[in-house]
């Protein structure tokens, strides 16, 4: 060991350099003890050299993590924001489908007459209370989306938007990594409007959030329903990829 040479090197310069006459010229007249000391201070400098290699690789390689780190460290930032602006652009493509897809549905029993084309319907409070909740999910304002969607449901329950609302509310919970919530809603609202437009999606939803928690058999089982369920649908063609790589 180093330590045990070093001590050795010291010991034997210390006989040599004290003022005991008789000692150190006793020390001296031996060859052998002279070529000993030669021998030591030539090992110890080859370990210092060794260390002192080591060590600078050593701060060389801690210097490399750190810039392989920063590296790294940059490219998860760039993803990230790259992850929020997909998220971002796809609440405004499913927000924006939402409005289209309304405009074809039916218009409520209840209405006098079906307005002039071009002329935009007075506004309810309940469509207010829609509209309001889905500019907090477009806005990313989660929580209080998902409570407006909640709320929405308990002062409409027999409003034409509720299954729109459900579907939105499913999804805000999914946004908040509220993947348990996310099934339930999601699945509540596939099994009560099975022939929404929005169902496939739904069930592709639940399927995403089992594979989340790791929960591959349920998730499988999932997405097998949609495609026997809705084969036809854009959620179907993302299912079959997923049960076949």
């Amino acid at each position: 060991m180093p330590s045990r040479r070093i001590l050795l090197l010291l010991t034997t310069v210390l006989f040599v350099t004290t003022g005991i006459p008789e000692a150190r010229a006793g020390l001296f007249d031996d060859d052998e003890a002279r070529e000993q000391v030669q021998k030591l201070s030539k090992q110890l400098d080859e370990w210092v050299d060794t260390v002192t290699k080591a060590q600078i690789d050593l701060i060389s390689q801690v210097q490399a993590l750190r810039e392989e780190n920063a590296k790294l460290r940059g490219q998860i930032e760039l993803l990230t924001f790259e992850l929020d602006a997909e998220e971002k652009r796809q609440q405004d493509f499913y927000l924006d489908l939402d409005t289209r897809l309304r405009k074809f549905e039916p218009q409520s029993i209840d209405s006098p007459e079906t307005p002039d084309a071009g002329k935009k319907p007075p506004e309810t409070a309940e469509s207010h209370d829609y509209e309001t909740a889905l500019k907090l999910f477009q806005d990313g304002k989660l929580k209080e989306a998902a409570r407006a969607l909640e709320s929405f449901g308990k002062h409409y329950p027999k409003s034409s938007l509720l299954p729109d609302a459900r579907y939105w509310l499913g999804n805000a919970y999914y946004s908040l990594n509220n993947c348990k919530r996310s099934i339930e809603t999601h699945k509540q609202f596939a099994a009560k409007w099975p022939k929404h437009v929005k169902s496939s999606d739904a069930i592709l939803s639940v399927a995403t959030c089992q594979q989340e928690l790791g929960d591959e058999k349920n998730a499988r089982t999932t997405l097998e329903a949609l495609l026997n369920q809705y084969p036809s649908s854009s959620a179907a063609a993302t299912a079959k990829q997923r049960l076949n790589p």
